[in-house]
């Protein structure tokens, strides 16, 4: 009787920096650049995917367009800055990064759309391809792209232009299926909640690779997040439920500010602490 072999860890690819292999999941935390993979992660970065949306929208319609999108481009720069310097992982620099990507991602494809007039198809075409492009380099460069071995500055701005572009192609496809094809953010989040559950499943039941069903996951939490603000805030003309883009930037905010202080506090997005202190803590008891 044939086994099943058992699912493969998320880091059980191998890194060859240097010509030396070793599994990626004994890199030391202190020396990774992005977080821990847990739930919190997930919640966090779509509800910053959320909140990126209902904030472009809302800077763009109460100021100026243009000044609302340099102000998004001081903000993404500054927050890069930030993180690059960071000498590791900080949760609320690395979150702060991942906000202001969220709101310039969005700013940048809908500034396609609305000042150049190009139809969300060819943007969304557009974006899927620079990110394929992307990855391509990435690859060839480094041979690996796991978020676990974002271990060098070169690997860490491979990743970022990874993550620009999943933001701005993620708010391309929203908007392809909520105005193009008529959906509306309702019925377009419903949707999106069916695509990133496929990655799930197909790791879980059909053995995708664990790198390929992240970032397919990530793709999608971007489209699911913009759909969930747009439909939060957006008047009821739109099939929105008209709270405002203010106050549910305001909410999302604080809610987010919540997770990004557990974090903080209890470090469990820090690779191999949280396991430590589980270990220690077992050790205490016994």
């Amino acid at each position: 009787m044939s086994t099943r072999r058992p699912h493969p860890h998320p880091d059980a690819a191998w890194d060859t920096r240097g010509g030396a292999a070793h599994p990626l999941h004994r890199i030391p935390g202190e020396l990774r650049r992005v977080p821990e993979i847990t739930v919190y992660f997930w919640i966090i970065k779509l509800l910053s995917t959320a909140l990126g949306e209902s904030t472009s929208d809302y800077l763009v319609y109460h100021i100026n367009p243009y000044s609302a999108v340099a102000l998004g481009g001081i903000g993404l720069a500054a927050a890069m800055a930030l993180q690059l310097a960071a000498p590791r992982y900080v949760a609320w620099i690395y979150w702060l990064a991942v906000l202001m990507v969220a709101v310039f991602g969005t700013m940048a494809a809908d500034a396609m759309h609305i000042e150049l007039g190009i139809p969300y198809l060819v943007s969304t075409s557009f974006f899927a391809l620079a990110l394929a492009v992307v990855f391509v380099a990435w690859y060839a460069r480094e041979r690996t792209l796991s978020i676990h071995s974002i271990v060098t500055r070169r690997r860490e701005l491979f990743y970022w232009a990874t993550v620009i572009a999943t933001f701005a192609l993620g708010t391309a496809a929203g908007d392809l299926t909520a105005f193009t094809l008529g959906w509306g953010f309702f019925a377009a989040g419903l949707l999106f909640v069916g695509l990133i559950a496929l990655p799930a499943l197909a790791y879980w039941l059909l053995e995708l690779n664990a790198i390929v069903a992240f970032w397919f996951a990530y793709i999608m939490t971007r489209p699911l997040g913009a759909s969930l603000a747009d439909w939060l805030g957006k008047p009821h003309s739109l099939r929105g439920l008209d709270l405002g883009d203010g106050p549910v930037s305001l909410v999302l905010a604080l809610v987010i500010i919540g997770f990004v202080g557990y974090l903080t506090v209890t470090r469990i997005d820090i690779v191999g602490e949280h396991r430590d202190r589980t270990s220690q803590l077992g050790a205490s008891t016994t």
